[in-house]
């Protein structure tokens, strides 16, 4: 049998891939199963429920209409506990049976500037990462716990590996492969960078489908309909897609048998997803959570968050994507009727975070397509407002839940807030602005935009 490496046993992973792997399971092609495991030491608590379980759960699927239904999923055949050393998972990364090693990071966890380079200067932990690395320890960032394993592999014999990504990265194959090679460089280690070179391979690719944290009723639904007390049960939206560069080294799944798109270029799907659904995603969690809202349904269906989504992407951001393959406009009305599904229950806390890597991932792009082009971007400027808004709630300890964001320095975000100009403070921060950070109508259409929300935010305090 032939394994995937999978790093992170996250809910998504778990109702994504893992269900692809289990439909072709189903249809008798069992040379595939999926080994996981974590490089950090989180999830406890689902980690040893998924190893009392033999890997098996339950995924409860809902579609837009309330339907709910039941999936006992097979496909992770090996879980692996947890250990500082990582010496579980490095074994099974170095093992030829082992042909694609997948990850799922947030796109802050790649540690990459605007220019794709790593950021040591920001993070911490990518410096005392290299450092154990350098004095033969395990590393626990991507990077890191790669080089781990792929140091193995090579000292074994293990052969060639894919290594392929399942997250929002933008071009995420192409960008974290560079950012691994300029960790080995910083290594000092140019065999394995030579080793990498020949014997891997990175796929760029684009997945999507919305899977909330699960809560305990996921599992009480799943006992009443399935009677089983299920641990690590989790649940997603009906909708999934996965397309896939087809650039595997070591041989690969027959995905396309069970609705996986294998393509030449991923970069259509992948512009049209990250700039029409995350980057709306993160305004209805903004502009929700500014409105006293819990959920992202709830902010869907709020005439005035939406129509700051709907024109985001109907003034800004599908003039800049065309000429496209994929109908736009029904893609953005398919995304706003997903969103506005409330039997998924997905909190607006959940998408809020990360702000400071999904605006100059997400969001500044279409800005800074809009200024080469001359056009006006009032619509995607209202994005980076909310959030600005949600920024000021958060300095003053307003916002009702923890927010979390792995790239923002919140020195730097609380001295945003007290400038005594925080729009042109906030404009000018090269963290999520890049060469754009205080350009003068980057100022000017914030501002304008700033008051509309001001006056958004004034008006459901009224209300």
């Amino acid at each position: 049998m032939n394994f995937i490496l999978h790093l992170g046993l996250g809910s998504f992973h778990r109702a994504h891939q893992a269900v692809y792997i289990h439909q072709l399971r189903q249809q008798g092609d069992l040379r595939w199963a999926i080994a996981g495991g974590n490089l950090r030491p989180d999830m406890a608590e689902t980690i040893a429920a998924l190893q009392a379980q033999g890997g098996r759960y339950t995924l409860e699927t809902v579609t837009p209409q309330g339907e709910r239904s039941y999936t006992r999923i097979e496909s992770i055949q090996r879980v692996i506990p947890y250990q500082d050393d990582l010496a579980p998972l490095i074994a099974t990364g170095a093992d030829p049976a082992t042909r694609i090693i997948s990850f799922t990071v947030t796109e802050a966890g790649y540690y990459l500037d605007a220019k794709n380079r790593l950021d040591w200067a920001t993070f911490p932990d990518l410096r005392a990462d290299l450092e154990a690395v350098k004095a033969g320890q395990a590393g626990h960032t991507i990077y890191g716990g790669l080089v781990s394993i792929l140091r193995a592999r090579m000292k074994a014999g293990g052969g060639a590996v894919t290594l392929m990504n399942c997250d929002n990265l933008r071009h995420n194959g192409e960008r974290s492969r560079g950012g691994l090679l300029q960790f080995i460089d910083a290594l000092g280690d140019t065999a394995l960078k030579a080793w990498v070179q020949e014997h891997t391979r990175s796929p760029n690719a684009m997945v999507d489908r919305i899977t909330p944290r699960p809560t305990p009723d996921v599992a009480e639904r799943v006992k009443a309909a399935t009677g089983w007390d299920d641990k690590a049960a989790l649940m997603g939206e009906s909708f999934i897609q996965w397309v896939i560069e087809d650039n595997f080294i070591a041989g690969r799944p027959e995905w396309e048998k069970v609705g996986v798109e294998m393509v030449n270029s991923v970069q259509a799907h992948e512009e049209a997803k990250i700039r029409l659904l995350n980057a709306t995603h993160s305004c209805i969690a903004w502009g929700g959570t500014l409105a006293g809202y819990l959920y992202i349904h709830e902010g869907t269906h709020d005439a005035a968050i939406r129509k700051m989504a709907y024109d985001y992407v109907t003034d800004d951001a599908i003039p800049v994507l065309l000429p496209c393959p994929i109908n736009l406009e029904q893609y953005r009305d398919v995304v706003l009727d997903r969103f506005g599904n409330p039997a998924i229950a997905d909190t607006n806390q959940r998408v809020a975070m990360d702000a400071f890597s999904k605006i100059p991932g997400m969001i500044a792009p279409t800005i800074r397509d809009q200024l080469a082009r001359g056009g006006s971007f009032d619509s995607v400027a209202m994005l980076p407002a909310l959030f600005l808004a949600y920024l000021q709630r958060w300095h003053a300890g307003q916002i009702p839940y923890t927010y979390q964001d792995q790239a923002m320095d919140p020195a730097v975000a609380h001295a945003i807030c007290e400038a005594a100009d925080p729009v042109a403070a906030y404009a000018a921060d090269t963290t999520l602005w890049g060469e754009m950070a205080g350009h003068p109508q980057l100022v000017e259409t914030l501002r304008k935009a700033f008051a509309r929300v001001q006056a958004f935010v004034a008006e459901r305090a009224r209300a």
